[in-house]
């Protein structure tokens, strides 16, 4: 959906109505046809894409516009690293704020440091849970900047070509132009 508007400020002949219809069945997906589909193309992504073009009949003719099989894929499984991700960095959160109760419960708590498995000096749990939540907060970290970073899979059009993107009374318009307003929709 998010290439389709892209294509049509490129000047693609898309319509509104089209994009609509898009968007009112994004959710609505049919995986019993997706799957007869699937056995009937041998090609996971066009089995969907002919699964969503029955629940979107006006639209069918441009969902795969541009599209490879593997921008479709790559995006998707690049979108759903995302999420997941953020899912992480929610249960960091929620697991340093259980760790900083602990520290601080702990602060005073003697006990005895190792280092290479040999006795060390004398510390509290609550300076040990300190250092533990610093690798942690440096994953944190690592994560936020994992996110921010993540490119989405570039747009060549059809056979990894700019054919796509060029002509069809648009003139020529760069990939970078088209990748940098899809990323915009994707994130």
């Amino acid at each position: 959906m998010a290439l389709a508007e892209v294509e049509q400020q490129l000047g693609l002949s898309i319509t509104d109505e089209q994009l609509e219809e898009l968007r009112n069945n994004v959710d609505d997906i049919d995986f019993d046809l997706a799957e007869k589909k699937e056995a009937e193309f041998r090609h996971d992504v066009m089995a969907h894409v002919h699964a969503y073009g029955v629940k979107c009949p006006k639209a069918m003719p441009i969902i795969h516009l541009g599209a490879t099989s593997c921008y479709v894929g790559d995006n998707t499984d690049l979108i759903q690293i995302k999420e997941s991700l953020v899912l992480v960095q929610d249960k960091l959160l929620g697991l340093l704020n259980v760790m900083k109760q602990f520290a601080d419960k702990y602060k005073s708590l003697p006990t005895l440091g190792f280092t290479h498995f040999q006795p060390a000096q004398l510390t509290t749990v609550g300076k040990r849970c300190t250092l533990w939540m610093h690798d942690l907060l440096m994953d944190y970290n690592d994560i936020q900047n994992l996110l921010e970073e993540l490119p989405m899979r570039g747009v060549k059009g059809t056979t990894g070509t700019q054919a796509t993107f060029l002509g069809k009374n648009t003139g020529y318009v760069s990939t970078f132009w088209v990748n940098e307003r899809t990323n915009r929709l994707f994130l």
